[in-house]
């Protein structure tokens, strides 16, 4: 799932979970809510689209022709795209927590378990972690020999990672708090006087 296309296959399943898509909504959608911008083209979308529908995973129908306009394809989630995204959901290797596909997995944590949720945040913030230390290396190791611009570049890094990391801790202490079973001891009742 670490590469580009199999998190656009997960985008688009997940989205299609939600509702029936034509993709022109499809890539909207995907734009608006994982940042991907210019990114997602059209280019990029359908033939994905092809690969899923001869996969089994959505199917189309034309839609009703708006006037003057060609038919809208809408796209559906079928039975085995649904199966295939709950395998995904639940699979908490070390791509789940990579740059490419943790904001999509994220995006659709309402579906996945609470204990491969937390298994991900914690992958997730392992990586940071390491991703943080690095930075600090590197910018003692180059403080005297860059600019000022490429310093404050590496400062923005460093930022960056410790802002996640320390959100990270806060979604990692929430899931734990929601996992713990409710205290069920009760206080003796007091005897009657």
């Amino acid at each position: 799932m670490g590469n580009r296309t199999g998190v656009l296959e997960l985008a688009v399943l997940g989205l299609l979970h939600e509702a029936p898509m034509h993709g022109y909504e499809l890539r909207k959608r995907v734009n608006a809510q994982f940042g991907w911008g210019r990114v997602l083209s059209f280019g990029s979308l359908y033939p994905c689209l092809k690969a899923m529908l001869r996969n089994g995973l959505i199917s189309a129908d034309a839609g009703t022709p708006d006037a003057g306009r060609r038919q809208k394809i809408v796209y559906t989630i079928t039975a085995d795209g649904k199966d295939h995204f709950a395998s995904a959901m639940n699979d908490a290797g070390p791509s789940a927590w990579e740059d490419d596909t943790f904001g999509v997995r994220f995006s659709f944590f309402g579906r996945t378990d609470p204990a491969t949720r937390l298994r991900i945040l914690e992958g997730r913030r392992a990586r940071m972690e390491e991703r943080l230390a690095n930075f600090r290396a590197a910018m003692s190791r180059t403080a005297e020999r860059v600019d000022a611009y490429t310093l404050e570049l590496q400062r923005h890094g460093l930022e960056s990672a410790e802002r996640e990391v320390r959100w990270l801790n806060e979604l990692i202490d929430g899931e734990r708090r929601q996992q713990r079973p409710p205290d069920t001891h009760q206080p003796p009742a007091t005897p009657p006087n």
